[in-house]
């Protein structure tokens, strides 16, 4: 019979030291140790991958020339002392994370790509831990299966809207003034 594994609780001071050495990326939510889900993708990768980067060539082309920047899944977006993570897609416009070159932690924006193994994950315990940064504004959902787009608006009262969106107009940031097209969003698919 397998034992479960002992679950080693980090700050993430000591989860991104633990991260350097490693050879693969892993995720810190509430002190815990967990592999990136990307790894745990099976079937998914290319979808996944051609989404994501048209995000982000669109969103960087958008923001040329302004204080803001989009990163793509490399760069760690920590939420707290017990919680880091790679966001698929995140925008900032932060002077200090625009000068950090490992964990930035004030997006505007965050995009997550779904897939049938993280959706829930997403939707729930990361969403809720993304919430607790308050400089985030909006935070996307891309379902590549359904092609069906969630975007959470903060409210002024820190309430969330759910719009939800599979018309032609595609991705609609309104706290960027930025819209993606189904077209481009789901470009060479």
């Amino acid at each position: 019979m397998n034992l479960p594994a002992e679950i080693i609780k980090m700050s993430t001071a000591e989860f991104l030291e633990w991260e350097a050495k490693q050879p693969e990326k892993y995720e810190l939510h509430n002190g815990e140790v967990f592999p990136h889900e990307i790894y745990n993708m099976v079937g998914a990768r290319r979808t996944h991958a051609i989404i994501t980067l048209n995000i982000g060539a669109a969103l960087k082309a958008y923001l040329r020339g302004t204080p803001c920047r989009a990163f793509i899944n490399d760069i760690k977006l920590a939420v707290d002392e017990a919680s880091s993570f790679y966001p698929d897609v995140f925008v900032t416009c932060d002077a200090d994370d625009l000068a950090a070159d490992l964990v930035m932690r004030h997006p505007k924006v965050i995009i997550e790509v779904l897939s049938p193994s993280t959706a829930d994950y997403d939707r729930g315990e990361k969403f809720r831990a993304y919430r607790q940064l308050p400089s985030l504004l909006e935070y996307a959902l891309i379902d590549p299966a359904s092609r069906n787009i969630e975007v959470f608006r903060r409210q002024a009262n820190d309430d969330w809207l759910l719009v939800v969106s599979d018309s032609p107009r595609g991705l609609v940031l309104n706290s960027l003034d930025f819209v993606l097209p189904l077209e481009g969003l789901f470009e060479d698919l």
